[in-house]
């Protein structure tokens, strides 16, 4: 099985941080992650696309070890430093998969660099239109908890997260509750970007050919997976049993078979 490989690219926001596995002469499948996560969420899976593929999981700008250079949050932002990673890899083009806020990012660099994106997969990725930001609006913070003295937050952003992911996996919730904490203080800031960008008026755009995943235990986004599909008619769904908020962590094999199946498709 592949060697993960880390490495930092210097780009327009500061320092860049990237993890990579598979031949650097293969096409590359540019993995984005979930709010608040890291390139960690794909750790399992990165070695699995890797057999096949250059596999490329990216921290997001202002996320894991990635700095954001000061500048505002948003998915446009992000997509614009993710193009900067591809450019600094001298990939001029490369298949993207993204999850949760990943995906929506996945969107935005499918519609705006679309000459750069090749195949796109849209895993428990959110229709971002102005339902869902209503619905936002009117929703208590998502994972937001107040430091307190006794550190009893970091229990509370546990159990936040707990039912909706499988029981009998703490490993998982303390991945989470690991990349959390590097964003402490800026924990909604990927869900407030989600909630403010406009994908009505960006996903006609979207022409590639298009997976969607959806796991069907993650109440969030299974219910946009025919949503998504009405808006990108050339996609098809792809269903995952039992997976869960936290999809390509929890289930890396069946994920990585869903996504290889479809970028061999492509060759």
């Amino acid at each position: 099985m592949s060697r993960i490989r880390r490495a930092f690219a210097d780009l327009s926001v500061g320092q860049v941080h990237y993890a990579s596995c598979g031949d650097p002469r293969a096409e590359t499948v540019l993995l984005l992650h979930q709010s608040p996560r890291s390139w960690a969420e794909y750790r399992h899976v990165l070695p699995l696309l890797g057999e096949r593929f250059r596999a490329v999981a990216m921290d997001t700008a202002g996320f894991g070890d990635s700095e954001d250079g000061g500048v505002p949050a948003s998915i446009e932002q992000w997509a614009r430093v993710a193009i900067e990673l591809l450019d600094a890899l001298g990939v001029a083009r490369a298949h993207v998969v993204g999850h949760h806020t990943g995906g929506v990012i996945a969107i935005e660099l499918a519609s705006a660099f679309a000459q750069r994106v090749h195949g796109l997969v849209l895993s428990s990725t959110p229709y971002a239109d102005a339902t869902f930001r209503r619905a936002r609006a009117e929703r208590p913070p998502i994972d937001e908890v107040a430091m307190s003295q006794d550190g009893s937050h970091l229990a509370a952003l546990w159990d936040k997260r707990r039912g909706f992911y499988p029981p009998g996996r703490p490993e998982l919730l303390e991945a989470f509750v690991q990349d959390a904490l590097k964003v402490s203080g800026r924990m909604e800031e990927g869900h407030r970007a989600v909630a403010a960008y406009r994908m009505e008026d960006r996903i006609a755009k979207v022409r590639q050919p298009t997976l969607i995943l959806r796991a069907t235990d993650d109440p969030f986004a299974a219910p946009h997976a025919v949503e998504l599909k009405e808006h990108i008619p050339q996609a098809r769904i792809v269903e995952i049993p039992g997976g869960m908020v936290p999809l390509p962590d929890q289930m890396p094999a069946a994920f990585s078979a869903a996504v290889l199946a479809f970028l061999e498709a492509l060759r």
